[in-house]
């Protein structure tokens, strides 16, 4: 396998597996102190946070939109400094996986924080 193949190998592992965390921010449970409150209450106030977190952009979206900004960005970079065709595709390819990943890391965190402090809001005592 060639150089070339193994780096396109490389990035379409990496595309599929931000993909596959789409939205798993959304679904996120954090440890939550329960004392003094029903857990039915509890399971309709968490459901009702991860809606409102699945309304942000999820991580498979952010990854995507950060691959595309992160390529363009690396193609720029190495036409500014004189890098031949090879040299852009490499930098776009490059630009495009630390986009999509800090896109896709970014959204998963923020869906994460949106339940934290939506139970808060709600009174619950959030550990984690």
């Amino acid at each position: 396998m060639g150089m070339r193949t193994m780096k396109l190998v490389a990035a379409l592992l990496f595309a599929t597996m931000i993909t596959g965390c789409a939205n798993t921010g959304a679904n996120y449970r954090p440890l939550v102190d329960l004392q003094g409150r029903s857990e039915a209450q509890y399971q309709t106030d968490m459901r009702q946070c991860q809606e409102y977190a699945s309304k942000v952009m999820g991580a498979g979206e952010s990854a995507a939109v950060g691959a595309v900004a992160g390529a363009a960005i690396g193609a720029v970079i190495a036409g500014l400094f004189g890098g031949g065709r090879q040299s852009r595709n490499d930098s776009s390819m490059y630009g495009a996986l630390v986009g999509a990943g800090s896109g896709g890391v970014s959204a998963e965190e923020e869906q994460r924080t949106i339940i934290r402090r939506c139970l808060a809001g709600r009174g619950y005592n959030v550990l984690n």
